[in-house]
């Protein structure tokens, strides 16, 4: 309780009431684009710092390295690709629409995947990543091999981005 007599509680049901629909539908926009741009950050800089340690022993191995590395910094991108579109969507950038309570929440769970599985596939495309970067360093030819499995991964960022993409074009807003 504070001052006013005020709990958290009513603090939490004060902000529910005045909240609109809008603010969820951005919330859900910097949800998608924060969460999977953390993931892609930490995922990038584990291979990064992997493929350092390899750079210094052969730094010719630069390409296949930098390859693995940029590979976890996809689902970022996918946040963000996911965020411009509801931020359009919901008129941000020019004429504003009046999103009720109902469509905002919609907006908020169509961003759900993306950045649920946007943060945590990009951690685990760079552990394989990373993996992938050990194997260059034995096998010099092997990277082929290191950029399929650590691409793999990537096919679930992509079926969560297009949940998240087909949500928000086919919303109904008006």
């Amino acid at each position: 309780m504070d001052a006013t007599g005020m709990t958290l509680f009513d603090y939490l049901m004060n902000a529910a009431a005045t909240m609109s629909g809008t603010a969820l539908a951005v919330l859900g926009a910097a949800l998608a684009a924060l969460l999977a741009c953390m993931g892609s950050a930490k995922g990038v800089g584990m291979v990064g710092e992997a493929s350092m340690g390899l750079l210094t022993d052969d730094p010719s191995k630069f390409g296949g390295t930098l390859l693995l590395q940029a590979l976890p910094g996809t689902q970022g991108i996918y946040g963000l690709v996911t965020a411009f579109l509801v931020l359009f969507k919901i008129g941000l950038f020019g004429g504003l629409t009046s999103l009720s309570i109902a469509q905002g929440a919609y907006f908020l769970f169509a961003c759900l995947p993306i950045a649920i599985v946007g943060y945590f596939s990009a951690i685990k495309q760079a552990r394989v990543a990373v993996a992938g970067v050990n194997l260059i360093a034995k096998r010099p030819g092997e990277v082929a091999k290191a950029m399929t499995s650590a691409a793999l991964v990537e096919t679930y960022a992509i079926f969560a981005l297009l949940i998240s993409l087909l949500a928000v074009l086919f919303a109904n807003v008006g």
